[in-house]
Protein backbone atom coordinates (compact mmCIF):
# COMPACT_ATOMS: atom_id res chain seq x y z
CA UNK A 1 0.00 0.00 0.00
CA UNK A 2 1.32 3.40 -0.71
CA UNK A 3 0.65 5.87 2.18
CA UNK A 4 -1.03 9.39 1.84
CA UNK A 5 1.79 11.96 0.64
CA UNK A 6 3.04 14.08 3.75
CA UNK A 7 4.06 17.60 2.92
CA UNK A 8 7.43 18.55 4.85
CA UNK A 9 9.57 20.97 4.44
CA UNK A 10 13.85 21.51 3.93
CA UNK A 11 16.14 23.67 4.82
CA UNK A 12 18.47 24.58 2.15
CA UNK A 13 19.88 27.63 0.79
CA UNK A 14 18.43 29.32 3.44
CA UNK A 15 14.76 29.02 2.24
CA UNK A 16 12.39 26.50 3.74
CA UNK A 17 11.03 24.61 0.31
CA UNK A 18 8.68 22.26 0.70
CA UNK A 19 8.75 18.53 -0.85
CA UNK A 20 5.82 15.69 -0.51
CA UNK A 21 6.34 11.99 0.72
CA UNK A 22 5.04 8.97 0.36
CA UNK A 23 5.50 5.80 1.83
CA UNK A 24 5.77 2.10 0.79
CA UNK A 25 4.52 -0.70 3.42
CA UNK A 26 5.32 -2.93 2.37
CA UNK A 27 7.40 -1.57 -1.00
CA UNK A 28 6.26 -1.90 -4.10
CA UNK A 29 6.71 -2.51 -7.74
CA UNK A 30 6.73 0.35 -10.14
CA UNK A 31 7.83 2.29 -13.06
CA UNK A 32 8.98 5.66 -13.57
CA UNK A 33 10.49 8.18 -15.13
CA UNK A 34 11.94 10.56 -12.20
CA UNK A 35 15.64 11.57 -12.30
CA UNK A 36 15.80 9.09 -9.48
CA UNK A 37 15.00 5.42 -8.71
CA UNK A 38 13.77 5.74 -12.65
CA UNK A 39 12.96 2.51 -14.67
CA UNK A 40 11.27 -0.50 -13.19
CA UNK A 41 12.42 -2.19 -9.62
CA UNK A 42 10.51 -2.31 -6.00
CA UNK A 43 10.92 1.27 -4.63
CA UNK A 44 10.37 1.86 -0.63
CA UNK A 45 9.31 5.53 -1.36
CA UNK A 46 8.18 8.74 -3.65
CA UNK A 47 9.67 12.57 -3.25
CA UNK A 48 8.50 15.31 -4.89
CA UNK A 49 10.73 18.17 -4.06
CA UNK A 50 10.35 21.54 -4.82
CA UNK A 51 12.98 23.72 -6.19
CA UNK A 52 13.48 26.73 -6.62
CA UNK A 53 13.03 28.50 -10.97
CA UNK A 54 16.65 29.54 -10.50
CA UNK A 55 17.59 25.13 -10.10
CA UNK A 56 20.82 24.76 -11.93
CA UNK A 57 22.12 21.48 -10.69
CA UNK A 58 23.44 19.01 -13.20
CA UNK A 59 23.05 16.27 -10.59
CA UNK A 60 19.68 15.85 -9.57
CA UNK A 61 19.53 12.20 -8.70
CA UNK A 62 22.24 13.10 -5.84
CA UNK A 63 20.37 15.83 -4.68
CA UNK A 64 17.19 13.87 -4.38
CA UNK A 65 19.29 10.46 -2.87
CA UNK A 66 20.97 13.58 -0.09
CA UNK A 67 17.41 14.90 -0.17
CA UNK A 68 16.09 11.09 0.98
CA UNK A 69 18.77 10.73 3.23
CA UNK A 70 17.87 13.51 5.80
CA UNK A 71 14.68 12.38 5.86
CA UNK A 72 16.12 9.22 6.81
CA UNK A 73 14.48 6.95 3.87
CA UNK A 74 15.64 4.02 3.64
CA UNK A 75 16.25 1.72 0.40
CA UNK A 76 15.48 2.57 -3.22
CA UNK A 77 12.82 5.32 -4.21
CA UNK A 78 12.16 7.64 -6.68
CA UNK A 79 12.53 11.51 -7.09
CA UNK A 80 10.87 13.80 -8.68
CA UNK A 81 11.54 17.33 -8.72
CA UNK A 82 9.60 20.80 -9.82
CA UNK A 83 8.80 24.31 -9.42
CA UNK A 84 5.56 24.05 -8.73
CA UNK A 85 4.70 24.75 -4.96
CA UNK A 86 4.11 20.71 -4.25
CA UNK A 87 1.39 21.52 -1.44
CA UNK A 88 -0.85 22.39 -4.30
CA UNK A 89 -1.19 18.62 -5.18
CA UNK A 90 -4.42 17.57 -6.88
CA UNK A 91 -5.78 14.06 -5.53
CA UNK A 92 -8.27 11.56 -7.58
CA UNK A 93 -9.46 8.33 -6.82
CA UNK A 94 -11.11 5.83 -9.00
CA UNK A 95 -12.41 1.93 -8.50
CA UNK A 96 -9.42 1.74 -6.26
CA UNK A 97 -6.25 3.36 -8.27
CA UNK A 98 -4.91 6.75 -6.59
CA UNK A 99 -3.68 9.21 -8.32
CA UNK A 100 -1.75 12.61 -7.05
CA UNK A 101 -0.33 15.72 -9.37
CA UNK A 102 1.34 18.47 -9.39
CA UNK A 103 0.51 20.54 -12.33
CA UNK A 104 2.41 23.31 -13.88
CA UNK A 105 1.86 23.68 -17.45
CA UNK A 106 3.34 26.73 -18.47
CA UNK A 107 5.52 26.08 -20.93
CA UNK A 108 3.07 23.64 -22.93
CA UNK A 109 4.78 22.10 -26.25
CA UNK A 110 3.96 19.70 -28.75
CA UNK A 111 5.63 16.54 -28.31
CA UNK A 112 6.71 16.26 -32.40
CA UNK A 113 7.54 19.88 -32.54
CA UNK A 114 10.16 20.52 -35.57
CA UNK A 115 13.52 20.43 -35.51
CA UNK A 116 15.29 23.57 -35.26
CA UNK A 117 18.72 24.17 -35.98
CA UNK A 118 21.16 24.70 -33.13
CA UNK A 119 20.75 28.98 -32.32
CA UNK A 120 17.68 29.39 -34.41
CA UNK A 121 14.95 31.09 -32.64
CA UNK A 122 11.82 29.33 -31.89
CA UNK A 123 9.32 28.68 -34.45
CA UNK A 124 5.80 27.91 -34.04
CA UNK A 125 5.24 24.57 -33.38
CA UNK A 126 1.55 24.18 -33.71
CA UNK A 127 1.30 20.31 -35.75
CA UNK A 128 -0.11 20.75 -39.03
CA UNK A 129 -3.30 21.62 -39.40
CA UNK A 130 -4.11 18.63 -41.38
CA UNK A 131 -4.25 16.70 -38.17
CA UNK A 132 -7.48 18.17 -37.01
CA UNK A 133 -5.82 19.69 -34.36
CA UNK A 134 -7.76 22.76 -32.87
CA UNK A 135 -5.86 26.21 -33.72
CA UNK A 136 -8.15 27.54 -31.05
CA UNK A 137 -8.72 27.20 -27.41
CA UNK A 138 -11.85 24.13 -26.69
CA UNK A 139 -12.00 24.82 -22.95
CA UNK A 140 -10.70 27.52 -20.68
CA UNK A 141 -7.55 28.51 -20.80
CA UNK A 142 -5.07 28.01 -18.03
CA UNK A 143 -2.58 30.97 -17.69
CA UNK A 144 0.25 31.51 -15.25
CA UNK A 145 -0.54 34.29 -13.32
CA UNK A 146 2.04 36.76 -12.17
CA UNK A 147 2.29 37.54 -8.50
CA UNK A 148 3.10 41.25 -7.08
CA UNK A 149 7.17 40.51 -7.73
CA UNK A 150 6.65 39.52 -10.92
CA UNK A 151 5.24 42.97 -11.91
CA UNK A 152 8.54 44.49 -11.47
CA UNK A 153 11.15 46.21 -13.37
CA UNK A 154 12.82 42.51 -14.14
CA UNK A 155 9.97 41.37 -16.11
CA UNK A 156 7.28 38.84 -15.70
CA UNK A 157 7.14 35.82 -13.04
CA UNK A 158 8.82 32.32 -14.57
CA UNK A 159 6.95 30.18 -16.43
CA UNK A 160 6.67 26.73 -14.09
CA UNK A 161 6.27 23.96 -16.67
CA UNK A 162 6.40 20.49 -15.06
CA UNK A 163 3.47 17.85 -14.66
CA UNK A 164 4.55 15.18 -11.91
CA UNK A 165 1.97 11.98 -11.52
CA UNK A 166 2.46 9.45 -8.92
CA UNK A 167 -0.33 6.58 -9.71
CA UNK A 168 -0.94 3.85 -7.26
CA UNK A 169 -3.02 0.67 -8.40
CA UNK A 170 -3.79 -1.72 -6.29
CA UNK A 171 -3.32 -4.64 -7.97
CA UNK A 172 0.18 -6.14 -9.28
CA UNK A 173 0.62 -5.39 -12.81
CA UNK A 174 3.52 -6.93 -15.43
CA UNK A 175 6.11 -5.47 -16.60
CA UNK A 176 4.36 -4.80 -19.91
CA UNK A 177 1.39 -3.62 -17.97
CA UNK A 178 3.71 -1.31 -16.02
CA UNK A 179 4.82 0.43 -19.57
CA UNK A 180 1.21 0.15 -20.54
CA UNK A 181 -0.20 1.98 -17.69
CA UNK A 182 2.14 4.61 -18.20
CA UNK A 183 1.23 5.58 -21.77
CA UNK A 184 -2.33 4.97 -20.25
CA UNK A 185 -1.28 7.82 -17.85
CA UNK A 186 0.31 10.24 -20.58
CA UNK A 187 -2.52 10.22 -22.98
CA UNK A 188 -5.08 11.17 -20.16
CA UNK A 189 -2.47 13.55 -19.42
CA UNK A 190 -2.82 14.77 -23.00
CA UNK A 191 -6.49 14.95 -23.33
CA UNK A 192 -6.91 16.86 -19.98
CA UNK A 193 -4.55 19.40 -21.82
CA UNK A 194 -6.48 19.48 -24.62
CA UNK A 195 -9.56 20.36 -22.46
CA UNK A 196 -8.38 23.09 -21.52
CA UNK A 197 -7.25 24.90 -24.53
CA UNK A 198 -3.66 24.73 -24.12
CA UNK A 199 -1.04 24.35 -27.36
CA UNK A 200 0.62 21.37 -26.47
CA UNK A 201 0.84 17.51 -25.80
CA UNK A 202 2.56 18.43 -22.34
CA UNK A 203 6.31 19.99 -21.10
CA UNK A 204 9.38 19.43 -21.42
CA UNK A 205 10.15 18.13 -17.93
CA UNK A 206 7.05 16.19 -17.54
CA UNK A 207 7.36 12.78 -15.13
CA UNK A 208 5.34 10.00 -14.56
CA UNK A 209 5.40 7.28 -11.76
CA UNK A 210 3.44 3.96 -11.12
CA UNK A 211 2.83 1.94 -8.82
CA UNK A 212 1.70 -1.21 -7.81
CA UNK A 213 1.87 -4.74 -5.57
CA UNK A 214 4.85 -6.75 -5.53
CA UNK A 215 3.23 -9.87 -4.92
CA UNK A 216 -0.03 -11.39 -6.07
CA UNK A 217 -1.86 -12.39 -9.95
CA UNK A 218 0.24 -10.13 -12.55
CA UNK A 219 -2.14 -8.09 -14.46
CA UNK A 220 -1.57 -8.23 -18.33
CA UNK A 221 -2.79 -5.04 -19.59
CA UNK A 222 -2.86 -1.42 -18.57
CA UNK A 223 -4.13 -0.23 -21.63
CA UNK A 224 -7.06 2.74 -21.17
CA UNK A 225 -9.87 0.10 -21.94
CA UNK A 226 -8.72 -2.88 -19.67
CA UNK A 227 -9.38 -3.59 -15.93
CA UNK A 228 -6.71 -1.57 -14.23
CA UNK A 229 -5.56 1.25 -17.03
CA UNK A 230 -9.48 2.30 -17.39
CA UNK A 231 -9.73 4.04 -13.56
CA UNK A 232 -6.15 5.39 -14.24
CA UNK A 233 -6.40 7.06 -17.00
CA UNK A 234 -9.96 8.58 -15.65
CA UNK A 235 -8.34 9.76 -12.27
CA UNK A 236 -5.13 10.91 -13.89
CA UNK A 237 -7.75 13.00 -16.15
CA UNK A 238 -9.31 14.57 -13.55
CA UNK A 239 -6.14 15.26 -11.34
CA UNK A 240 -4.21 16.84 -14.22
CA UNK A 241 -7.55 18.69 -15.64
CA UNK A 242 -8.30 20.10 -12.10
CA UNK A 243 -4.97 20.95 -11.50
CA UNK A 244 -4.27 22.77 -14.77
CA UNK A 245 -7.68 24.70 -13.97
CA UNK A 246 -6.46 27.13 -11.31
CA UNK A 247 -3.72 29.57 -11.86
CA UNK A 248 -0.10 28.47 -11.19
CA UNK A 249 2.77 30.72 -10.33
CA UNK A 250 6.11 29.40 -9.41
CA UNK A 251 6.75 28.78 -5.72
CA UNK A 252 10.21 30.71 -5.85
CA UNK A 253 8.56 33.53 -6.93
CA UNK A 254 5.45 33.48 -4.86
CA UNK A 255 6.66 32.66 -1.49
CA UNK A 256 6.82 36.73 -0.63
CA UNK A 257 3.90 37.21 -1.47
Amino acid sequence: MLSDPVLTHRPEDGQDIPLLVWRAYPPLRAVSSGPLGGGVGVRHWVVNATVPMSYHRDDPAAHLTALADRLGLDGPGVGLLTGVDVAEVTARTDTGVRVWATVGLGTPLWAAAPAQAPDTPAQDTAPDRALDTPTQPTGPVREVVPDAAGASEAGPVAQVGTVNIVVYVPAALGDAALVNAVATATEAKCQAIRELGLPGTGTPTDSVTVLCPATGPAQPYGGPRSAWGAPLARAVHAAVRAGGSVPCVPWSQRRTC
